[in-house]
């Protein structure tokens, strides 16, 4: 699992759909849509219903929403602080 994966499934999740996020992260959308399925594939369980309107959180997703949040947030908080401590 990369944080790119990571940061592509808190993206879709918030959007609730893949071309926003690909927008919003300005990347293509085959590549979001091809890690967001390595992921499910990683984990073992489908964590988005898709829709003709876009994708829905399933439960497993709900729960790895939250972790990824704080991972993502995590990895932001040791950037800040290693950026610090070499200045």
């Amino acid at each position: 699992m990369s944080l790119a994966q990571i940061r592509y499934f808190v993206a879709v999740a918030e959007e609730r759909n893949v071309g926003r996020a690909a927008r919003r992260l300005h990347v293509a959308q085959p590549p979001i849509s091809r890690q967001i399925r390595s992921l499910e594939e990683e984990l073992g369980s489908p964590l988005f219903r898709r829709t003709p309107r876009g994708m829905d959180l399933l439960p497993a997703g709900e729960v790895f929403l939250e972790h990824a949040r704080g991972i993502l947030v995590a990895v932001e908080v040791a950037t800040d602080a290693t950026r610090r401590a070499g200045s």
